[in-house]
């Protein structure tokens, strides 16, 4: 009798615990934590803004959403966890252009993911603007003349650049290929080296992210010719389009993406929810304190930015000798 007893409770609990299972498998999505992996070390842009989404976010959705920091290879060592991550839309990606642009447009071989192919986008969020930058003491008020001045004195204007094959170099052939100026270019380590050589004349002129440059520009130290991206804060400064050229120079973006074949059910609630989080008044605040620029494009146009800044960027890489 005892072990019959025995027998039927252990049964009834077996039957609850499956029960238990089935009622959590049958709620509808997300019924546990979203883990948000950010391929950027903590306390960068790309991080912070991460963070301040993904608390926004857990509050449209009503339930936790968790950052967790994998940085390392150029941001790709994140992206290929999420490449490889079950498809349940349990763990997302908060990425770069270096992760799904830079990296593979400049060294295919240390990707081992194809962003087109093995990641599902969900939403571009914002923008991280770059500048061309002098100081103010510098003899040129427009970007226009510069060009002017370097095409009549070829060499003779110093451009430092942060690194070979980064988006500030690639901006920078833009603007020769286009222009036809030529530059004495000067590589840097890292862009604080850059910005600091500047403000100490050591070269004459930058394509740098807004945030490094714009405390100087408002202490009077260093003068903005161009931005990538319109911005508030100086609405006086032109894009490239505004003075007579028909392309834009490329900007660093952040956008949400998931593994490529994920839940239908995921994506029918994280993008909708991305993008009515986008537009919270008190998170673009927030946001554009980090110097980024809200932006919010719709999957099918994060995936054409994606590809079109690619397509520039590998066929630069390939005409510099940066990749074969």
């Amino acid at each position: 009798m005892r072990y019959l007893i025995l027998a039927t409770a252990l049964l009834s609990v077996v039957y609850g615990l499956g029960i238990g299972m089935a009622t959590l498998q049958a709620q509808p999505y997300p019924n546990h934590p979203i883990q948000v992996v950010v391929p950027n070390d903590p306390g960068s842009a790309g991080d912070m803004a991460a963070r301040a989404f993904s608390e926004e976010l857990s509050k449209t959705l009503k339930g936790p959403v968790v950052v967790l920091n994998k940085p390392g290879a150029s941001s790709t060592l994140g992206t290929d966890f999420v490449v490889k991550s079950k498809k349940d839309g349990y763990t997302i990606l908060y990425a770069n252009t270096s992760a799904v642009v830079y990296a593979r447009a400049t060294n295919p071989e240390i990707v081992p993911y194809d962003p087109v192919k093995d990641l599902e986008p969900l939403g571009l969020h914002c923008l991280l603007t770059l500048t061309v930058t002098v100081r103010e003491d510098a003899p040129w008020k427009t970007f226009n003349e510069m060009i002017d001045y370097a095409k009549k004195n070829p060499g003779s204007v110093r451009f430092g650049i942060h690194g070979q094959g980064t988006i500030d170099h690639f901006n920078l052939e833009l603007i020769k290929s286009w222009t036809g100026a030529q530059f004495n270019v000067i590589p840097f380590k890292g862009t604080a080296a850059t910005i600091t050589a500047l403000l100490g004349g050591h070269v004459d002129a930058t394509v740098i992210v807004n945030s490094l440059a714009s405390p100087h520009v408002d202490a009077g130290k260093l003068r903005m010719l161009l931005l990538t991206g319109k911005m508030r804060d100086y609405p006086n400064v032109p894009l490239i389009t505004d003075v007579g050229y028909s392309q834009n120079l490329l900007s660093a973006w952040f956008g949400w993406f998931g593994p490529a074949g994920i839940s239908d059910e995921a994506k029918k609630v994280l993008i909708p929810a991305i993008e009515k989080t986008t537009r919270v008044p008190e998170l673009i605040q927030k946001i554009e304190k980090l110097g980024l620029v809200v932006d919010y494009k719709a999957p099918e146009e994060l995936k054409k930015n994606m590809m079109s800044d690619y397509e520039t960027a590998r066929a630069l890489a390939l005409k510099l000798g940066l990749s074969k």
